[in-house]
C-alpha cells in the first residue's frame, strides 16, 4: 500500500478506535494569525509536554499567509498529528496530516453547505491529505462570534437540544464521519452538557466539542457528557498554562470497561 494511503487512514481510524475504547482526546486549536515563530515554538513545547492528542490549525479569518510555515514548524518540532480546521477553501496545506472537510449543517447558507466545497474539491482532492467529512454545528455561545458573522447563519439556540440532536442525526445519515459542536471562538458560554449528552446518545460517530471552554473542570464535564474530542483555542491564547491542566483532566477520564 502506498505511504499516502496508509496516512489517510490514521486520523479517522484513531478517532473511531478511541471512541470504541471510551478514550477521550484533547486537541489544541492554533490560529495562524495569533502566533509568530517564537510563540508557536513555545506553544508546541507545551502541547508535547501535555501530551495533546491533536493540533488543529485554522481560523474563521486568515489574515496572514504563513499557514504552510506554521504547519511545517509544528511537524518539525512534534509528532502530534496536525489537522486542518479551515475557515475557507484557501486554508489548505499539503504539509498537514488531515483536513476536517466542514459542512455547516446547522446553517442555511448554501455556500458553506456545499458551494465552497465544489470550488475547492479539485485542490483538496489533490492535496494528499486525509479528508474527513465533518458535520459542523454552530451553537449560540451568548455572544456574536466570527464564525457566525462569516457564515451569515443563525446558530442553534443554546437551549434547543432537539434541534442539535436532529441536525447531528441528519449529518450522520448523510455520511458525515464526525460531528463538531462549536460555540465559536470567544464564546461567553460553552455548550451545555445536556446538549452534548443528547447529541452523543443519538449518533454513533465521534463527537468533537469546542468553544467557550476555559477550565479543566468544564473539559472533564464535557467528556462525561459524551464528547470524544475536546478542542481549546482562544482560552489557551490567553493562558497557555491551561494546556497542561486541561490535558490532564481529559486524559484522566475513566475508560469504559471493555
Amino acid at each position: 500500500m502506498h505511504q499516502t494511503d496508509i496516512r489517510r487512514m490514521n486520523i479517522h481510524a484513531s478517532l473511531l478506535e478511541n471512541k470504541l475504547k471510551g478514550k477521550k482526546s484533547f486537541a489544541v486549536l492554533i490560529d495562524p494569525d495569533s502566533v509568530n515563530s517564537a510563540s508557536l515554538d513555545s506553544l508546541i513545547s507545551l502541547c508535547v509536554s501535555a501530551k495533546a492528542d491533536y493540533i488543529f490549525v485554522g481560523g474563521s479569518l486568515l489574515l496572514s499567509n504563513h499557514l504552510d510555515e506554521v504547519v511545517q514548524q509544528i511537524k518539525a518540532r512534534s509528532r502530534i498529528p496536525v489537522v486542518l480546521f479551515p475557515g475557507s477553501p484557501s486554508q489548505v496545506s499539503k504539509y498537514a496530516d488531515a483536513l476536517l472537510y466542514l459542512s455547516l449543517i446547522s446553517g442555511r447558507n448554501p455556500e458553506l453547505l456545499i458551494g465552497q466545497h465544489v470550488v475547492s474539491a479539485p485542490f483538496v482532492k489533490s492535496s494528499g491529505l486525509e479528508i474527513i467529512s465533518t458535520g459542523y454545528i454552530v451553537v449560540d455561545g451568548g455572544a456574536p462570534t466570527t464564525v457566525s458573522y462569516i457564515s451569515n447563519a443563525a446558530p442553534v439556540p443554546a437551549d434547543k437540544n432537539d434541534i442539535a440532536v436532529c441536525t447531528a442525526m441528519a449529518g450522520e445519515m448523510l455520511g458525515m464521519k464526525l460531528i463538531y459542536l462549536d460555540a465559536g471562538s470567544g464564546a461567553k458560554n460553552p455548550i451545555a452538557e445536556e446538549m452534548i449528552h443528547a447529541v452523543s446518545q443519538n449518533v454513533d460517530i465521534p463527537l468533537i466539542v469546542g468553544g467557550g471552554i476555559t477550565d479543566a473542570e468544564k473539559a472533564y464535564l464535557n467528556c462525561q457528557a459524551g464528547a470524544d474530542v475536546i478542542v481549546i483555542g482562544n482560552a489557551i491564547e490567553k493562558d497557555s498554562s491551561l494546556i497542561e491542566e486541561v490535558s490532564r483532566a481529559i486524559h484522566s477520564y475513566p475508560l469504559a470497561r471493555l
